[in-house]
């Protein structure tokens, strides 16, 4: 049996953290690249060089990205033969994004009360989903998400009947709405499957994906490409001004789910769409 310290898991989470709001995931910077070549908009194209230009910035000046830095989102896979010793997991998760966003000046977000409304200062707590898998390590991914993005996602309770096609025109649909508010081009996280609360998980998971690499199944590999034609052909364009580019990817993340149902996620992300990742 392995042990990890919390304050091990305390450091990671804090760097994370940091990481995370400074510098963008590098398939992100490369797709942002590909799609000023594309863009056929000439406002668009300027926009886009300017989404490229502000993520070199921030990573030389060791600034935010964003200045919406997030409510922070744990996804911690925890080996099954290790042991967390010094303290909680959770408060460890916690006390890293607390220190994490202190030290990287970076904005508390967070109420501790969704209609009192009061911040609690630190930006805590984290929403954080637990898995226990095989082995001696810990993998923790952190996902700060803006809520520009996150209030522009949706969740349906499809029929069986309503098929692929339903499920492609509730994602579409979804995006159309949005419009310029999630900040585009967008990244599309999409869940289907399991039940309601299953399906949203899926679909927050789903951005974490790199966006060069598709979905495994052939079957939806192609229905990500498909979905990311029809979304790019709506004209919302880069930051909803108009033209080519209004999504970079769509990932798609399923489930096995009950006969009478067809739940589908869609949880959006902006055009930073932050996460890091670190196995201890």
């Amino acid at each position: 049996m392995r042990t990890i310290h919390v304050s091990k898991i305390t450091e990671a989470v804090e760097s994370l953290c940091i990481e995370a709001n400074i510098v963008l995931n590098h398939d992100i910077r490369e797709a942002l690249k590909k799609s000023e070549k594309a863009e056929e908009s000439e406002t668009g194209r300027s926009i886009l060089q300017s989404l490229i230009k502000n993520a070199e910035i921030a990573a030389e000046e060791r600034l935010a990205i964003c200045q919406d830095t997030g409510m922070v989102v744990i996804f911690a896979e925890l080996g099954r033969e290790i042991q967390i010793i010094g303290g909680n997991l959770e408060d460890a998760l916690n006390q890293g994004v607390r220190q994490g966003y202190k030290k990287g000046y970076l904005r508390n977000s967070v109420v501790e009360d969704p209609l009192r409304r009061k911040n609690t200062g630190d930006n805590t707590p984290a929403i954080i989903h637990y898995s226990i898998v095989e082995g001696d390590t810990l993998t923790l991914h952190v996902a700060p998400k803006g809520f520009g993005s996150e209030n522009m996602s949706a969740l349906k309770m499809l029929k069986p009947s309503d098929g692929v096609e339903g499920v492609k025109k509730f994602i579409i649909d979804t995006v159309s709405q949005a419009g310029a508010n999630p900040c585009p081009p967008v990244i599309v996280g999409v869940g289907i499957g399991g039940s309601m609360d299953k399906a949203a998980i899926l679909a927050k998971r789903a951005l974490m994906r790199p966006l060069d690499k598709s979905n495994t199944d052939p079957y939806y590999k192609d229905l990500e490409a498909e979905l990311l034609e029809s979304i790019n052909n709506l004209g919302i364009g880069p930051a909803g001004l108009g033209g080519r580019i209004t999504a970079l990817g769509v990932n798609i993340e399923v489930y096995p789910t009950h006969i009478a149902g067809l739940p589908v996620a869609v949880n959006i992300g902006c055009h930073v769409t932050r996460h890091k990742s670190i196995t201890l």
